[in-house]
């Protein structure tokens, strides 16, 4: 056997350890299923096994099905082949389960996904008494759901309010809390847990679970039927509903969770196969699937990475500015064990940029998430200063003071007044050219674009920007840093706005846009939410102020004069500044923001926009969509991004494109990129050039060249 073994003691205990032989993790397979089927098979008619521990030879105990596998093989899946994988490996647990012999779970490290499901099929669980160790289902993350009794078992173990809870999250639990919700048994030391395992098998337990027992029926059942539950169960539907429509996934756990609770167990498991095989052989869990796991692992691994540069080990560094950005970069070079010197223009600055990290680590103090100690070491870790001369020594700058193009000059001259001459130096610009920049540097092979995104401690995505003479070298050290970090890279090419600014700009101009139409300003918010965009585009330019897009399309026609296209938004922003309202830190732009906290639609926009009512919420959305899908295309055709990889990353995680498409370009591959270059014809005809396909994009329908 290639993913498992078995071995037989002397007190009739057989153990079953999990080892796939060809990978890294244990993996639910056909393979793994073939050979797990006949491993119970060889227990089962064994006379001389009174129990079986269940346990792995890898530091984790499973984490599921093969992601990768399912994306390749996408193309070919059927859904009646997508429902005969998970038959079958609903058969294997049930399989365990029945199998007349008491099985126990000795999980030695995570246990996810189908390796969940499959300690859900013993009738014990132990879990190592480690942090790190966690269970759960997360298949909902990835668009699918649990396809081999995942859905079924945890509502009978854990209950109803719990097990919809845990579906619908697809969080990770750690030991202690899975103890307390009874979804483990046992919480043991790693030395411990074989014979916590022996002495349950000890005891002689009834091998047949809950639900095999005739009569059995789920406490809660009959609250399915009446009004406490009912009504429960109605919330959390239309909770799903209002905030994730565009997923199927947790609408499909909600139906089998409802159909499964009524019906015998075997039944329900075969409702549980129906709904996975949808969700399967659906394009949003491929795209998700993809984008998320897939190509965000690999960027990780640094797929990008130039081969043969020795990596980059950073004990210190330079950041210059110590606004917003400058401290939320402090903050997380600090946390990842990293010194860092702080300069702004003086030392007050230097250090309230500082106190940011006080402030966040406070919070985590507060809320139990951080000791007092470990936070200490961590500001600890960061200098704040006006003097230069402190950094002698650093193994990377990052500049990131305001954007001017003659400030950031001076202050690259000066820092590389002191610096190594092997230092590379990188600026957090969101929009000025990485090659423009770079003239003022002494050495422009080392100098390359590190743009952040706000707030830095918690947005994982860091887009690294390529000059005209960045080496491969500096961008080896810039990938180096972001793995630092822990934080997800794309590289892009030197153009203007880059990549992610780029395409998030034409969201906010298609807002304003819509507004100038005559589209009610609540309907245009609420078209982009539905879509799944974090927030209306006319929210997101009061947050920015309307002077930094205003500014960028004012650069771009300086720099391409007739052969820019102006946004249509610009209008709508213009009309609002010249009521003085450019957004919320000049106290409002298209809402009002009250003393008492929250937000509303401003009262005059009624009369500076008048209100239409030709126009068609569903073409509304498209328009949101698309608008961001074909600047992603452009960027691709002119190589301001290297990969469609590379594009759906910072689609999802820079400006938080919908995550249900993968990203912009994942997005125009389920369309077919044919009826993309149609719609976007029609759009054109009717909204303007900024849809209009370019050259090579119709190549690219005429001959079928997905993006993937």
């Amino acid at each position: 056997m290639r993913h498992m073994k078995i071995k037989i003691a002397a007190d009739g205990f057989a153990t079953l350890t999990l080892d796939n032989a060809d990978e890294s993790m244990n993996l639910v397979s056909d393979a793994f299923i073939a050979e797990m089927m006949d491993a119970i098979a060889q227990i089962a008619a064994n006379e001389s096994i009174k129990g079986v521990i269940l346990t792995s030879g890898k530091p984790a105990f499973m984490a599921g099905a093969d992601l990768k596998l399912l994306v390749q093989g996408y193309e070919t899946m059927t859904l009646k082949s997508a429902f005969a994988f998970s038959q079958k490996a609903s058969a294997m647990h049930r399989a365990m389960e029945t199998s007349g012999k008491a099985w126990v779970a000795v999980m030695n490290g995570l246990a996810l996904g189908g390796g969940f499901e499959l300690a859900l099929a013993c009738h014990y669980r132990i879990l190592i008494d480690d942090p790190k160790a966690v269970v759960g289902l997360p298949e909902v993350n990835v668009g699918l759901l649990p396809g081999s009794g995942g859905t079924q078992r945890l509502i009978r173990i854990a209950g109803m309010k719990t097990g919809t809870e845990l579906l619908l999250s697809g969080r990770a639990v750690k030991g202690p809390e899975a103890l307390a919700l009874g979804i483990v048994d046992a919480v043991v030391p790693v030395a411990e847990m074989d014979a916590a395992a022996r002495a349950w098998l000890a005891t002689g337990p009834n091998p047949v679970k809950p639900w095999d027992v005739k009569g059995y029926a789920l406490p809660e059942q009959r609250g399915l039927i009446i009004p406490e539950y009912s009504a429960g169960m109605m919330i959390t539907s239309g909770s799903v509903a209002k905030s994730g429509y565009n997923l199927p996934a947790p609408i499909a756990i909600l139906s089998c969770i409802y159909e499964g609770a009524i019906l015998p167990f075997d039944k329900a498991l075969t409702v549980e196969s129906k709904y996975f095989a949808k969700l399967l052989t659906s394009p949003v869990s491929r795209n998700i699937i993809r984008t998320t796991f897939l190509s965000k692992g690999a960027a990780e691994r640094g797929a990008g990475r130039p081969a043969g540069v020795p990596k980059t080990a950073f004990k210190k560094i330079g950041i210059l500015g110590a606004g917003m950005m400058g401290a939320g970069i402090a903050l997380v070079s600090a946390q990842a064990g990293v010194d860092v010197i702080l300069i702004d223009r003086d030392v007050e600055s230097a250090t309230k940029g500082k106190a940011y990290s006080e402030t966040v680590l406070g919070k985590q103090i507060t809320r139990g998430t951080m000791t007092q100690d470990k936070a200490d070491a961590i500001v600890a870790r960061i200098k704040p200063t006006d003097n230069f001369a402190l950094l002698e020594g650093c193994d990377l700058i990052i500049e990131a003071v305001f954007e001017d193009i003659d400030i950031k000059a001076e202050t690259t001259r000066k820092a590389e007044a002191i610096i190594p001459s092997t230092t590379v130096y990188a600026s957090n610009t969101s929009t000025l050219p990485i090659s423009t920049l770079a003239e003022a540097s002494a050495r422009p092979d080392q100098f390359i674009g590190l743009h952040f995104f706000s707030p830095v401690d918690r947005m994982g995505l860091v887009e690294i920007i390529k000059g005209a003479k960045t080496s491969p070298a500096t961008l080896a050290v810039a990938l180096d840093f972001v793995a630092k970090l822990r934080k997800t890279p794309i590289v892009v090419n030197d153009s203007r706005g880059f990549y992610t600014s780029r395409v998030f700009q034409t969201l906010i101009h298609e807002g304003g846009a819509m507004l100038g139409e005559g589209v009610p300003p609540a309907v245009i918010e609420n078209a982009a939410k539905a879509v799944g965009m974090p927030d209306g585009p006319l929210a997101l330019l009061d947050e920015l102020t309307f002077d930094l897009p205003l500014k960028i399309v004012e650069q771009a026609i300086e720099q391409e004069g007739s052969k820019y296209i102006v946004p249509a938004g610009v209008s709508a922003m213009k009309k609002m500044k010249a009521q003085g309202r450019s957004g919320r830190k000049t106290g409002g732009g298209f809402y009002e923001y009250p003393a008492e906290g929250g937000k509303k639609l401003w009262s005059g926009l009624a009369d500076l926009f008048p209100v239409s009512v030709d126009y068609d919420v569903e073409e509304l959305k498209q328009r949101f969509l698309y608008t961001q899908a074909i600047e992603t295309a452009r960027c691709r055709e002119e190589n301001v991004i290297e990969t469609s990889e590379d594009g759906d990353l910072g689609a999802v995680y820079g400006w938080g494109f919908p995550a249900w498409t993968g990203g912009t370009l994942s997005y125009i591959d389920t369309i077919g990129v044919a009826k993309f270059v149609t719609e976007c014809d029609h759009l054109a005809q009717k909204f303007g050039p900024r849809f209009a396909p370019s050259a090579w994009l119709r190549d690219r329908a005429a001959t079928g060249t997905n993006f993937y």
